[in-house]
C-alpha cells in the first residue's frame, strides 16, 4: 500500500490532481464551519440538538452536508439542490422529446443539459434556502438585533445559503476537470467521513460509560460493520456479462470486427437512487408531524412512521426501494437502444436474432438480475435500523447501511479506479495485484 502511494506521488500529473482535490476538500471543510450572518447561534444549537437522532429529513440533510446544515453555515444546503436538479433533468430527458434529443446529441448536448442543471440548481437553492430560513424563524431562531429589519436579514441569509450551494457545485466541477474522482460525489463523501470520528467516539463512550457490553461489544460492532461494507462492495461491483460477437467487415484495405466482447449489466444499475426516492417519501409523514409538534398524539400506523426502527416503517421502506429499483433501472437502461446500437455496429448476441429479439433478451436478463439486486439493496438500506435495535448510537448506526454507506463505498471505488488507471498507464503496480478495480462505470453516487 505504501509503495502504491509512493508510485502515485511520483507521477507529476497524478500528484497535481491529488493536491488540487485536497485543496478543494480543505475549502469545503472551512466553509462548513463559517456561520451565516444574523442568526442567534445559541437558539440554533438548542433547536438542532439531537437532530441526527430524529430520523427526519433534517437528519438526512445534515448527513449529506457533513453537519453544516445543523450549524447553518455557508455550506448548510450542501449539494442537495444540485442532486435534486440532476434527478429532475434525468427524468425529464426521458419524458420530454427535445431534452431526450439533446441528451443524445453527444458532448454538445451534455453541455447544454449541464448548463440547464446549473440554473435549476440555483433556483432550487433559493427555494430550499427560503424554506430553511422560514423553519428557523418559526422555531424562534431570531436574527441579531443589529439595526436591520427581518426582510433584509432574510434576503442576506437566503442568498448566502444559495451562494454556498453554487460554490460547492463549482468546486465539484473543478474536481472533475482538474482533480481525481467524481467532484460532487467526492464532496458528499467528505461530508459523510467528517461525521465518522464523532460518531465513533460517541459509540465507544456509550458502550463504556453505560456498561452496555463494553469494548467487547464495540469490537463486535466494528466486525459487523466491516461485513456490511463487504456486502455493499459486492452490491456495487456485481455485474452480469452478456457476450457480443461482432461480425467481420472490410473498409478499404482494413478489416474491422470479428472479436467477441461483453456488455456488463449491473446487478444494481440504479445505484443509491431508489433509496433517495424512498427516503424522500418516507420523510414526509415524520417531517409534517414534527413541524406540527404532535408526535406524541400520532397513534397506530401513523406513529410507526415516526420511528425509523419500527417494523412497518422498514417494511414499507424496503418495498418502496424494490419498486423504485425497477422503476429507475427501466428509465436508465434502454434494451431497445442497446439492441439498435449493436445491430448498427454489426454485433449480435450468439444464439439471439438481432433487433427485437435481442432487446427482449436483454430486458429479460435485466429483470432477472434486478430482482436479487433490489432485495439486497433494500436489506442494506434498512441495516441501520437493525443496528439501532441492538443499541448502536444513531450517529454510528447510519454507517451500517443506507445512502451513507453506499455513497462511501461507491465513491471510494470510483476514485481508486481512476488512480489505478493512472498507475497502469505508466506501468506501475496498481492498488491490487490483479491490476483491476471494478468501479461503477460512471453511475452517479448520489
Amino acid at each position: 500500500m505504501f509503495k502504491t502511494i509512493r508510485n502515485a506521488w511520483a507521477i507529476p500529473d497524478l500528484r497535481k490532481k491529488i493536491l488540487f482535490t485536497l485543496l478543494i476538500v480543505l475549502v469545503f471543510r472551512i466553509g462548513s464551519v463559517i456561520p451565516v450572518p444574523f442568526l442567534d447561534m445559541g437558539a440554533l444549537n438548542t433547536l438542532m440538538k439531537g437532530v441526527d437522532d430524529s430520523g427526519s429529513m433534517l437528519s438526512y440533510l445534515n448527513t449529506l452536508s457533513g453537519g453544516a446544515f445543523s450549524n447553518a453555515t455557508l455550506f448548510a444546503m450542501g449539494v442537495t439542490p444540485y442532486i435534486n436538479s440532476s434527478i429532475i433533468l434525468q427524468l425529464l430527458c426521458v419524458a420530454i422529446p427535445p431534452l431526450e434529443r439533446m441528451a443524445k446529441d453527444g458532448e454538445v448536448g451534455r453541455k447544454k443539459i449541464g448548463k440547464i442543471t446549473r440554473y435549476v440548481t440555483v433556483i432550487l437553492g433559493l427555494i430550499q434556502g427560503a424554506a430553511y430560513f422560514w423553519y428557523l424563524y418559526r422555531s424562534n431562531v431570531t436574527v441579531y438585533k443589529s439595526g436591520f429589519d427581518l426582510v433584509y436579514s432574510a434576503i442576506i441569509i437566503i442568498l448566502v445559503f444559495t451562494a454556498g450551494t453554487a460554490l460547492m457545485m463549482g468546486m465539484g466541477e473543478q474536481i472533475n476537470n482538474y482533480g481525481i474522482g467524481n467532484g460532487i460525489s467526492f464532496i458528499i463523501l467528505i461530508g459523510i467521513i467528517a461525521r465518522f470520528p464523532d460518531a465513533l467516539i460517541q459509540e465507544v463512550v456509550s458502550r463504556v460509560a453505560n456498561k452496555s457490553g463494553g469494548l467487547i461489544m464495540f469490537i463486535i460492532e466494528v466486525v459487523f460493520l466491516l461485513l456490511v461494507i463487504g456486502a455493499a462492495i459486492l452490491l456495487v461491483q456485481g455485474v452480469r456479462k452478456i457476450p457480443v460477437q461482432y461480425a467481420k467487415r472490410i473498409v478499404g484495405n482494413k478489416q474491422y470486427g470479428g472479436a467477441r466482447q461483453y456488455i456488463p449489466l449491473k446487478v444494481n444499475a440504479a445505484g443509491v437512487m431508489p433509496i433517495i426516492f424512498a427516503q424522500a417519501i418516507m420523510f414526509i409523514p415524520i417531517t409534517f408531524i414534527g413541524f406540527s409538534n404532535n408526535v406524541n398524539n400520532a397513534g397506530g400506523f401513523l406513529h410507526a412512521f415516526t420511528d425509523h426502527t419500527s417494523f412497518w416503517y422498514n417494511f414499507v421502506f424496503a418495498v418502496m426501494i424494490i419498486l423504485f429499483t425497477y422503476f429507475y433501472t427501466a428509465i436508465t437502461i434502454n434494451p431497445t437502444q442497446m439492441a439498435e446500437d449493436m445491430k448498427r455496429n454489426n454485433g449480435f448476441i450468439p444464439g439471439i436474432k438481432p433487433g427485437k429479439k435481442t432487446a427482449e433478451y436483454i430486458d429479460d436478463i435485466m429483470s432477472r438480475i434486478t430482482l436479487p439486486g433490489s432485495f439486497f439493496l433494500a436489506l442494506v438500506a434498512i441495516m441501520p435500523a437493525f443496528a439501532g435495535i441492538f443499541g448502536v448510537q444513531a450517529g454510528f448506526a447510519q454507517f451500517f447501511g443506507g445512502t451513507s454507506l453506499l455513497i462511501l463505498v461507491g465513491v471510494v471505488l470510483d476514485t481508486l479506479q481512476q488512480v489505478e488507471s493512472h498507475l497502469l498507464m505508466r506501468h506501475y503496480d496498481g492498488l491490487l495485484k490483479s491490476g483491476r478495480i471494478k468501479g461503477r462505470a460512471g453511475v452517479a453516487a448520489y
